[in-house]
């Protein structure tokens, strides 16, 4: 149904305008982002559309499953749906971005410690839509507090080379007085392998060397983050 045909107040901009965004659900909000439809699809019909929509055949196309899944898709994901243009397009991964700069920006206000969930969802955006692993650091200062982010390695699906004096070097380029790893797993599952429990390991007794502690280990995937440190596997 066109969103002229609603009543008033159940339109999304006039509902969240009388009630506050909060009020609406998921398909309404991107609604707003989206603005208008295309022949024979509402806009509503297209936002519930592109929450729902699964990888087709013989293509690497994210499956959205929702609005978290959303923001973890790429631009070639949205050009698939029929009716995100560029302009479309672009909107919805500048929102991405925004998300991921604030984000940091409460990490480089607030001790990391002080915030744990939004450490995994900033390193969930960073990271978790990417179709190959990918090694990253989060670099604090005295205080647990963000000074850089930055990918360090990239691997193929399965393996990342990880080398340690490259990161004593950007470690000690920031002045960095901790880090946090991370790598996200492409596979989808977030539990930490036997390499990586060595990885970490290896990385702290380097680090230590420089005076600089190893916080934790954070994997990522699609929709979720572990971190090992929370697991008692540091």
């Amino acid at each position: 149904m066109p969103l002229k045909d609603l009543p008033p107040d159940a339109r999304p901009r006039e509902k969240m305008l009388a009630r506050g965004a909060g009020a609406l659900s998921d398909v309404e909000l991107l609604a707003l982002l989206l603005r208008t439809g295309i022949k024979g699809k509402g806009v509503l019909q297209m936002a519930q559309e592109l929450l729902e929509l699964k990888p087709k055949a013989n293509t690497t196309a994210t499956s959205f499953d929702g609005i978290a899944g959303l923001l973890n898709a790429t631009t070639d994901d949205l050009r698939q749906v029929k009716g995100l243009g560029p302009a479309k397009c672009s909107e919805l991964v500048a929102v991405l971005e925004l998300a991921r700069r604030a984000m940091s920006q409460r990490l480089q206000e607030r001790a990391v410690f002080d915030t744990p969930e939004a450490v995994k969802h900033y390193l969930q955006l960073q990271l978790s839509a990417r179709k190959h692993e990918v090694f990253a650091v989060l670099f604090l200062d005295v205080q647990n507090r963000l000074l850089a982010f930055e990918e360090m390695f990239r691997g193929t699906l399965t393996q990342t080379s990880v080398y340690p004096r490259e990161l004593v070097l950007r470690a000690l380029h920031h002045q960095a007085s901790a880090v946090v790893l991370s790598h996200n797993h492409p596979s989808g599952t977030v539990q930490p392998s036997r390499a990586d429990e060595m990885l970490t390991q290896t990385l702290k007794t380097t680090l230590a060397l420089i005076d600089v502690r190893v916080l934790d280990h954070v994997i990522v995937a699609a929709g979720d983050a572990l971190s090992m440190a929370e697991r008692g596997l540091m």
